[in-house]
């Protein structure tokens, strides 16, 4: 039995690529020849590694995931406080209203209302996103509240899920052209809503 033949590309670079165009366009209204020329890859090999558009499209959504909470769980480890990372991760998802270009929001977000649970498959990755980001929330309203920056009386459930839903309300502002100072004035009304 002779081996399979060996990949010629990296996947990780072709799903990063793949991930840039969903991000920007959406599932939808990205074609096959959007992502094959995005991912340097012909059909054959496409089909090879990542079976279908829908599988890429999965494969994308659990790398975006995985990132995220990476990123979570690294700022709330180097944070001078609790409280300053639940502001710089607020403020954060504010900053891209700054930036030259498109404006992307969050994938998983924008999956979440492109796809409105239509797909039972794609709705259990973002809700699964959705409680591992609230859970990274939750961790840190709990640090806080250990250490007298949010009162312990407060339910870290509660809070966790209005810092999730403040988070998505930025990304989808980002999106829609609020300008950065006016989304910076509401993360520091829902920071000072915490107290």
């Amino acid at each position: 039995m002779q081996p399979g033949r060996p990949l010629e590309f990296d996947p990780e670079v072709a799903l990063d690529a793949a991930m840039t165009v969903f991000w920007q366009l959406g599932f939808e209204a990205t074609s096959l020849p959007d992502l094959l020329k995005a991912m340097g890859l012909s059909k054959s090999s496409f089909y090879n590694a990542f079976g279908s558009k829908h599988q890429l499209f999965e494969a994308c959504l659990e790398r975006f995931r995985g990132r995220q909470v990476g990123r979570m769980r690294e700022g709330l480890a180097r944070a001078p406080s609790p409280l300053a990372f639940i502001r710089d991760m607020l403020l954060s998802n504010a900053a891209e209203a700054r930036q030259e270009g498109p404006r992307r929001g969050c994938l998983i977000m924008n999956t979440a209302t492109e796809f409105a649970g239509r797909d039972p498959a794609v709705a259990g990755l973002v809700s699964t996103a959705a409680r591992d980001f609230a859970g990274m929330f939750r961790q840190a309203v709990e640090k806080a509240q250990v250490q007298g920056e949010i009162p312990a009386s407060a339910n870290p459930d509660v809070l966790a899920h209005y810092l999730l839903t403040t988070m998505a309300g930025l990304r989808t502002m980002v999106k829609a052209g609020l300008p950065a100072d006016e989304l910076e004035k509401v993360v520091a009304l829902a920071v000072q809503a915490l107290h």
